[in-house]
């Protein structure tokens, strides 16, 4: 596969977890965040994580250093040019990710791999700002992602094979289950998952039901681990807010335009359980 070191940018909810993962998988990982706050921030989430893990005996304290001795953090991108492969885990904006593709393009050698953990902006468009399309593709995890098995790869017209088949192989050795998927906006889970969540909020507007009532009808009648309502909160009410206008924008669905409900709160600042507050408060 010839990835060894695995450079990831963005240590917040996504790209800590996609570190952590790659971490205790072996693999030599650099992250970068843009201030010294949030990557001290993103690295204390690890540490507690796998400290909690040694509390209740799933790993060992030396298996918790080996670990974070395997993770160093920067502010700088530079200092991700010696990485093999480079996954952007920031914003769910096309600009900011664009605008770090360039500047990753000019830094890394032609060999390094670019990776995207966008929910639904096309790789296409990312890849094509770079040198490197064939070079490119996307892998999308989910939250929290230790614990979620799924990774969705996503292969867009330019990706090569040899690149396909290298992040079909990393998702395999982080101990995931890889999915292919075409290049179009939302992939697979997201176009078929975003209806769902947001008609959910549509009841909850009309009055049909409570939350907890709405929650509790799907998880018990569904079989579904958390009901719809929570699961906004707990993925970030802003972040399907950006969801929705590139579905939207890609398709024209009305199924796909955010509920009046959805926008009101992230106008307010209330984001979900990042903020405390969303549709629930914690």
């Amino acid at each position: 596969m010839g990835i060894r070191k695995v450079g990831v940018v963005g240590c917040g909810l996504m790209g800590s977890g996609i570190v952590q993962t790659a971490a205790s998988c072996g693999f030599e990982v650099k992250v970068r965040e843009v201030n010294d706050q949030f990557l001290a921030k993103g690295l204390s989430k690890i540490e507690g994580v796998l400290a909690g893990a040694v509390k209740k005996e799933k790993m060992t304290a030396a298996e918790k250093d080996a670990v974070m001795a395997r993770i160093s953090g920067t502010t700088r991108v530079e200092d991700l040019a010696d990485c093999d492969l480079v996954i952007e885990a920031v914003n769910e904006n096309v600009e900011l990710k664009q605008d770090l593709w360039r500047r990753l393009d000019a830094l890394c050698p032609a060999t390094t791999l670019f990776a995207s953990n966008t929910s639904s902006i096309p790789i296409r468009v990312q890849a094509q700002v770079t040198a490197r399309p064939d070079r490119f593709v996307g892998l999308h995890f989910f939250n929290p992602v230790p614990v979620m098995k799924l990774v969705e790869v996503i292969r867009a017209e330019t990706t090569s094979e040899a690149t396909y088949q290298a992040a079909m192989e990393f998702s395999k050795a982080l101990g995931k289950t890889p999915v292919t998927c075409i290049d179009t906006a939302g992939f697979i889970v997201n176009r078929l998952l975003v209806p769902y969540l947001f008609d959910a909020v549509r009841a909850l507007e009309a009055g049909i039901a409570t939350a907890e009532d709405i929650d509790t009808g799907m998880k018990l009648g569904c079989g579904h681990p958390m009901g719809p309502l929570a699961l906004l909160d707990f993925v970030g009410l802003d972040t399907a807010l950006a969801i929705s206008h590139i579905l939207f924008d890609a398709f024209g669905f009305p199924h796909y335009k955010a509920p009046k409900l959805l926008e009101k709160l992230v106008s307010e600042g209330k984001l979900g359980r990042k903020s405390g507050e969303g549709i629930y408060k914690y």
